[in-house]
Formats: structure tokens, C-alpha cells, sequence
């Protein structure tokens, strides 16, 4: 099995830029699956540099196949700001460009504890969509589901960042893995309190290789 800094899945394609991440989610199934994921190993030896991403999307990959181009991999993509936004700069310079198809960020939402700033202007125009792992109804359970490095105090900081997310990127939503004991419908009203669209997904507990 290849080792994969870009791959697809249901019409979109994905990049892969980090392993890295600042929470220890008990569901996260790289610790499972070894870094597997129907059919790509998703595990990185080395972080690829902005320049190698661009190489690999303009030799082996044609832009206009693809729904969304989206940075998602078995880490935080905003781990790599910078490298993010190149390759989105890069995207969005080369006809990767709403309704033909979008750049989505799938993130923890930690962004600006990484960075201790607000990081969303930085890359205002550069996302067409963020979604935002948000995971539990409250803080007490967030804390035991995920294990933030932050600790305490990071659950509401993700709510802040979803919050400020709509100033600068026109689809926001928060998501929820469907896990006994998490109330889906109580994630779903926060959503609606911070006016973002809201999607649960399934908790994936043995390995799909398709």
C-alpha cells in the first residue's frame, strides 16, 4: 500500500499535509488502522513541502475532475499554515474556483491555540468551506472524548473559532461523530446558535480497504 500526500475518495480529492495533532481523540482511527484508510496509507515519513504538494497536483492529478480539493489527512492541517496557504493560493490561481469546485479545510478548529492569533485573515479567500470537528454537546465530554493539549478551556475556543470562521469563509459547519452517549441533537442546536451548518458522520469502527 503507497504512501499517500494526495488521494481520492467519492469524487474529491484530499491532501495529506501532516500526522501531526494537538488532540488524542479516543475514536481517531490512525491508532487503530496504522494510518489506513480504504485502500491509502495515510502515514507520512516526511511533511511535504508546499512545492512538492503543487508538483504532485499538476503531474498526476487534473483539478477539474474534482468536487472539492480538500486538506485532510490523519492530522491538523493547520499545523502547516503556511504550507496550506500556498497550495491554496496555487488552487485557487489555477481554476479551482466556485461552482466548478471548492477548497474545504476538515480541522479541529485549534487554529488560533496553535498560533495564539486569529489566523482566518490570513487566508481569507482561500477557503470556500471549513468544517469544524466539534464532537460533544459540552465541555466535560469534549474533554474526555478528544484530549486537547489545551485542556480546559479549549471546547469554548473552538466554538469562538466556528464563530469568527464566518467572517472570512462563506461555508461553515460543524460536525459530530455518531458515538453512544454524544447528543446529536445538541450539537446540532449549537450550530444553529452560532448560525453554521451542522453534519454528523458515522463512526467508523473496523477498517474499510475500498
Amino acid at each position: 500500500m503507497k504512501n499517500s500526500i494526495i488521494y481520492t475518495y467519492k469524487g474529491n480529492l484530499y491532501i495529506n499535509l501532516t500526522n501531526r495533532c494537538p488532540a488524542r481523540c479516543t475514536f481517531c482511527i490512525k491508532y487503530k488502522w496504522r494510518y489506513r484508510y480504504r485502500g491509502h496509507n495515510l502515514k507520512l515519513f516526511s511533511e511535504p513541502s508546499a512545492d512538492e504538494v503543487i508538483r504532485a497536483l499538476k503531474v498526476k492529478f487534473p483539478l477539474s475532475k474534482y468536487k472539492e480539493i480538500v486538506f485532510c489527512g490523519y492530522g491538523e492541517p493547520f499545523m502547516r499554515l503556511e504550507t496550506l496557504k500556498r497550495v491554496a493560493q496555487w488552487l485557487k490561481k489555477n481554476g479551482v474556483t466556485i461552482p466548478n469546485a471548492k477548497i474545504r479545510v476538515d480541522t479541529i478548529g485549534y487554529a488560533n491555540l496553535i498560533y495564539g492569533r486569529n489566523i482566518l485573515p490570513e487566508i481569507k479567500g482561500l477557503l470556500d468551506a471549513i468544517s469544524i470537528s466539534l464532537n460533544a454537546e459540552n465541555e466535560d465530554k469534549y474533554l474526555l472524548l478528544c484530549r486537547p493539549k489545551y485542556g480546559k478551556g479549549t471546547y469554548p475556543a473552538v466554538l469562538d473559532f466556528a464563530r469568527e470562521c464566518k467572517k472570512y469563509i462563506p461555508r461553515v459547519t460543524l460536525t459530530a461523530i455518531e458515538i453512544p452517549g454524544i447528543d446529536l441533537d445538541k450539537c446540532r442546536k449549537i450550530a444553529e446558535h452560532l448560525g453554521v451548518l451542522f453534519r454528523s458522520r458515522p463512526y467508523l469502527d473496523r477498517y474499510e480497504d475500498k
